[in-house]
Parts: C-alpha cells; structure tokens; sequence
C-alpha cells in the first residue's frame, strides 16, 4: 500500500515523522508533496526513502491512502484538481476539524474520513481523534483505526464534538505551553532565579506530573489532594488561581469556537453542503 500525504508544514510533518517513528509505515512506501518543494525536500534528507511527488495529481494517481494536511481553505481548490484521478478504492483523509467526512464525500468517489493529529504524537503518546464518513468502507475504518493507534489513542467521535476535542487534543499542548511559560517567567521575575533552571525544573515537573497520570498512581483531583495539604503553601497557590483564572478557559472555547464557526462558514461556502 502507498500512503500520499500533501502538505508538509507542522501537522503534516508531524503526521510523517510519527509513523515513520512508530514502525507502522515504511518510508518507501511514502509518497509526499507540498506547495513549497523545498519543504518536502527537507524531509526526504531526513528520510531518504520518501518519493517526492512534483503534484498533488501525481499523489492522487499513485497513493492508496492520502491525507491532505493543507490550510482548510485550500482543500476545495485542491480535491477540484484530484477529483479526476481519484476512484472508489481509496481512502482521502482530512485532518483539519472545519471540514467533514461528509462535505469530502460530495466531492469524491472513495472513502472519505478525518484524523485530528496532535504534537504529542510525535512522542508515541496522547490521543487523536477520528471520524468516519457514512461510505467509508469497512477495511479504511479498520486500517485507519490500526494506523491512528501505532502513535497515539486513537477516539472514534461524534462530528459535533469535533471542535472541543481538538481544543483539548491537539490545541491542549499549546495551551499548556503558555501558561508554563508564564509560570517560569513569574518565578524568575519574582524570585530571581535564572531561566535555565526555572525551565529545567518545570518542564521535569511536567513529565513527572505525566508519568504519575500514566502509570495510574492519581487521577487529577486526587493529585491536587494529595499535594494542596489544608493550610499549606500549594492551598494558598490555588486560592489565586481560584480567583484569576475563573472564566478563563470558559472564555477560551468561546474564542476558538467563533473562530471555528467563521471557518466552516467558509469552508461550506466552498463545498455548498453544511458540516453537519
């Protein structure tokens, strides 16, 4: 079988690198393209076993299985220049959350799904999200499912739950990110100590705090529990994050949910068909 995948920025080198990493594919049976050659050329340095195709046709002609990891508003113009070469026996797959399996499978004869990547994936670990179009044939669900769990955990979901598990799944690292950020900076704005060391032992504390998850010795409010002694330090800490951070995140869905409504009114426009 021959995967293509189009577009090789963050996600979709991500996507690359970590099944390539996992062992699920091999690099020869990899074929690549993306709108900046030299891009794609990079990765083919790196793993020099990866065809680079000269065009998306050249993918949709040669490719089993495709991902299409290009910006959601240009996917439409895209699969209007594959469409011609695709056929019934393969499988395109999305992995931006503004377009559906069902709004693919307008435009296409194959089978047609979504695969929401995240950065963790790169590390073996974390969860990604799939979705299924109504005609995506038994052996594509079974295979993409196989596929999705040789780097992640793999969540089959319902399409309207589509943009809070990406807000958490793939959009949850960056969140954290920055608020450990600002954690570190705090720390050294306030106490004095230097960025490399408030870095180091934030970001062990992180791991730590992932492994303790992993290997099921807490869930996180018994994690919290465990640490915030009635009357200590750690309980002073959160009274302030009591009082700062109430509303935040609830503000923060808000905000990338309107994003995410202004993006699948033009990704509809587009297709003419509604997401859900």
């Amino acid at each position: 079988m021959i995967t293509g995948i189009i577009g090789t920025g963050n996600m979709g080198t991500i996507l690359i690198e970590s099944l390539i990493t996992s062992g699920f594919l091999n690099q020869n049976r990899l074929i690549i393209n993306n709108r900046t050659h030299v891009k794609a050329e990079c990765l083919k340095e790196k793993y020099p076993g990866i065809h680079v195709a000269q065009s998306s046709v050249e993918i949709a002609k040669s490719a089993n299985l495709i991902f299409i990891c290009v910006k959601p508003h240009e996917i439409h113009p895209l699969i209007e220049i594959m469409e011609p070469h695709l056929t019934a026996e393969q499988c395109l797959v999305t992995i931006t959350s503004p377009l559906s399996p069902k709004q693919l499978e307008r435009m296409v004869p194959c089978s047609c799904a979504r695969l929401i990547p995240s950065i963790t994936n790169r590390a073996q670990s974390g969860a990604s999200i799939l979705t299924f179009g109504e005609s995506c044939k038994e052996e594509w669900r079974a295979h993409l499912h196989q596929l999705a769990e040789s780097f992640s955990r793999p969540l089959q979901i319902e399409t309207q739950y589509t943009r809070v598990t990406s807000d958490i799944v793939s959009c949850g690292p960056a969140f954290f990110s920055y608020l450990a950020r600002s954690f570190i900076d705090a720390a050294v704005l306030h106490t004095g100590i230097n960025q490399e060391q408030a870095t180091e032992l934030t970001q062990s504390m992180l791991i730590g705090l992932g492994e303790l998850l992993n290997q099921q010795y807490f869930t996180l409010p018994a994690l919290q529990e465990k640490v915030c002694v009635k009357g200590g330090i750690t309980g002073e800490g959160i009274k302030v994050l009591d009082k700062e951070l109430e509303g935040v995140f609830k503000r923060l869905f808000e905000a990338t949910e309107k994003k995410f409504e202004e993006d699948l009114g033009e990704i509809e426009e587009q297709f003419g068909v509604t997401y859900y």
